[in-house]
């Protein structure tokens, strides 16, 4: 799977009884984990990620990645004064025909030796850092798989790229991906789901060797009747 721990945690569910199937009453559970405890790694521990349960094989749920968001103290502690916020979102569609919306935050900063209290930026400016938001994020979205897509918010420094980006038209920090919804899944396929699961596993060590068909010998006569 994609991150470090697999068994993440329990669930509830009432005993299947009669016409009611527990499976059925877990199928579609939506579970919100901090990325801190599925990867055991604290310093990401802000980002929430939420699961979806989609197939339920014995006591088991196998989940698919439903969304990403922030924790509130983590947005309060970069909203402040004397700075510009500038948001952006974008709709996009992954390769595997997951539509996902992706929203992006960012906060301009003072230049280099500013002695002006204030760095707010011009309408005009926000617009244009707006636009570089969308290209980055629509590129990032649709060329690739969602599986792909999700590694990449997970592990790659997305934000510092915007930010690198739109450094020309005005300087910004903290530019962050900040929430991540999943609008339409494809059809429910098992097979895909167990990719998701089992992609990582190392295939069996001794799978054995060909071997070859021996030749066949003809019988001396055995062209008419015997």
């Amino acid at each position: 799977s994609i991150f470090a721990v697999k068994d993440c945690g329990k669930t509830l569910i009432t005993k299947t009884q009669g016409q009611k199937v527990a499976s059925d009453g877990l199928k579609g559970r939506v579970v919100e984990i901090s990325l801190g405890d599925l990867n055991k790694n604290e310093a990401v521990s802000w980002r929430k990620i939420k699961l979806c349960v989609e197939d339920v094989q014995g006591y088991n749920c196998l989940t698919n990645f439903h969304g990403m968001d922030m924790t509130r103290d983590k947005l309060c502690s970069l909203i402040r004064k004397k700075q510009s916020i500038i948001e952006a979102n974008v709709d996009c569609r992954t390769t595997d025909g997951y539509i996902v919306r992706l929203f992006c935050i960012a906060f301009t900063r003072p230049q280099e030796n500013q002695i002006k209290a204030t760095c707010y930026a011009k309408s005009a400016q926000i617009r244009a850092i707006r636009a570089k938001m969308t290209t980055i994020m629509t590129e990032l979205g649709t060329k690739g798989d969602l599986k792909s897509l999700v590694k990449e918010l997970i592990s790659a420094p997305i934000g510092d790229n915007i930010a690198r980006d739109a450094s020309s038209v005005f300087p910004i920090k903290d530019c962050f991906i900040r929430k991540v919804k999943v609008l339409k899944k494809p059809k429910f396929d098992v097979t895909e789901l167990m990719e998701w699961h089992n992609a990582d596993e190392k295939v069996a060590g001794d799978v054995g060797k060909p071997v070859e068909a021996e030749k066949e010998t003809k019988l001396a006569g055995s062209g008419g009747r015997l």
